[in-house]
């Protein structure tokens, strides 16, 4: 009895809980808002204009949005742990369509090419950060 139980409790302490997807998905959140904003400051100093519509982006704006979209992000990971059959899976292929559906605004902005290049780069950079350390977190 007592090696069914071991079995049993190391298999239950190998699924990740909320708290430590919450934890690390929280984490990369900020690790990509500080990267994008960098990115962003980076491509302003290099003199990539940071203006769409004739309004400038302050890189403090890039993180914002950052950190908004990853808690989203964060919120869909909650669900498919909860729900789907394969949330590892299911995170992956649902995040990665989103980074491409968010580039779609970034090609059709009112700004120059390099503006929309640099706006592009920094989805990427957000989703290179947070789809992998949120992936590490739910069961396969």
């Amino acid at each position: 009895m007592s090696a069914i139980t071991a079995t049993r409790t190391a298999a239950a302490s190998s699924v990740p809980t909320v708290g430590s997807l919450l934890r690390d998905g929280a984490a990369a959140t900020v690790v990509a808002a500080v990267a994008t904003a960098a990115v962003a400051a980076a491509g302003s100093a290099v003199g990539i204009s940071l203006d769409v519509a004739g309004a400038s982006i302050p890189a403090s704006g890039f993180a914002t949005l950052t950190v908004i979209f990853s808690v989203i992000g964060l919120l869909i990971a909650v669900g498919l742990r909860r729900f789907a059959r394969h949330p590892r899976t299911t995170w992956i292929r649902t995040t990665v369509a989103l980074t491409v559906l968010s580039l779609v605004p970034d090609v059709l902005a009112d700004a120059a090419t390099t503006t929309k290049a640099l706006l592009m780069v920094t989805h990427l950079v957000a989703a290179a950060i947070v789809i992998p350390a949120v992936a590490r977190r739910l069961r396969a």
